[in-house]
């Protein structure tokens, strides 16, 4: 049996038991076993390469999770939406002077790219350019990290999602080349907070910790033209949530995005904690969290299951 649903204005022909068809990826993905957890932050390097959750939050309301969905673990680089949108609220148009919206063609901290382009990251999503965006959310709020944290808990309906504080001091520790960019970037004129109180800020929004649950409820809404479908609030315009999307489609996987639209086809975002967020426009989020990563730093597991679901749903936006 299948039931029709509706995505991107094409018809999708999925199974009534979705339940099912996710239990029956998440045992195929287990079977994975290439890919290591990232050790350059110690406290992640501790984290159980076998853990494995897969989650998926439609927009009428639904939610089917399988395996470890309710693990928290360190988001890392997906906390760069959250940021994007707290920066595109305060500063608008003036924030795409500072950060631009092209893909890198380099590592996601390649601090060449940013010597060569006189220190403006060509996105938001590689860590030169959510860098940027931490420098605006430290001089332009007076409790930056409580204004992430607040937007955060009301995205996902939890009070309880918190930042690991070992995470964080681990990050801080040992983000020399974060440091880096920021310097650099400082140099050229594009940062205006001091160095140690934004790094602290990014490497502070790095180690929030959510489950797969809450990060597929979070983002819902830019499946929805930015609209919570849960809350029925408006988050953002339709016009901000496409610009996210789009960003997501070109930088959200690192060096390995485009090959994840050419196979995949949705917008998405991964982190180095093994998490990963895909979205399907007028239809959901798909979440999925295993730790081991492969070469690009995306989670091996991870990238199966988000590709193997989308492609047995049909859902690509192209």
């Amino acid at each position: 049996m299948t039931r029709d649903l509706v995505s991107g204005g094409q018809q999708i022909h999925a199974p009534d038991d979705l339940k099912s068809l996710l239990e029956e990826i998440h045992q195929q993905a287990m079977k994975i076993t290439e890919g290591h957890v990232a050790d350059y932050i110690p406290a992640l390097a501790e984290v159980d390469p076998e853990l494995c959750g897969l989650t998926l939050a439609t927009l009428d309301g639904e939610v089917f999770n399988v395996g470890d969905t309710q693990e928290q673990f360190s988001i890392q680089s997906i906390s760069k939406i959250f940021g994007l949108m707290l920066a595109m609220e305060r500063l608008g148009e003036d924030l795409w002077d500072r950060v631009k919206m092209e893909p890198s063609g380099q590592a996601f901290n390649s601090i060449v790219q940013l010597e060569w382009e006189k220190g403006i990251p060509r996105n938001p999503m590689i860590n030169a350019g959510a860098i940027v965006v931490s420098d605006v959310l430290v001089s332009r709020y007076s409790a930056s990290k409580n204004a992430v944290l607040s937007l955060v808990r009301t995205l996902c309906g939890n009070d309880n999602v918190y930042a690991d504080n070992i995470v964080h001091q681990s990050e801080k520790e040992h983000g020399h080349r974060n440091a880096a960019l920021a310097h650099l970037m400082k140099s050229f004129g594009n940062i205006d907070a001091e160095v140690d109180e934004l790094l602290d800020h990014y490497f502070w929004q790095c180690a929030l910790t959510m489950s797969c649950e809450n990060l597929a409820r979070s983002f819902t809404f830019l499946a929805n033209d930015g609209i919570c479908p849960f809350s029925k609030k408006k988050i953002m315009s339709k016009r901000d949530s496409q610009r996210i999307n789009a960003l997501l489609s070109t930088s959200g996987m690192y060096d390995q995005s485009g090959e994840f639209a050419f196979t995949v086809g949705v917008p998405a975002k991964s982190g180095v904690g093994g998490g990963m967020i895909a979205v399907v426009p007028d239809f959901g989020v798909i979440c999925s969290w295993s730790p081991r990563l492969n070469s690009y730093g995306n989670s091996a597991r991870g990238m199966y299951m988000v590709r193997e679901l989308a492609n047995r749903l049909g859902l690509s936006v192209y």
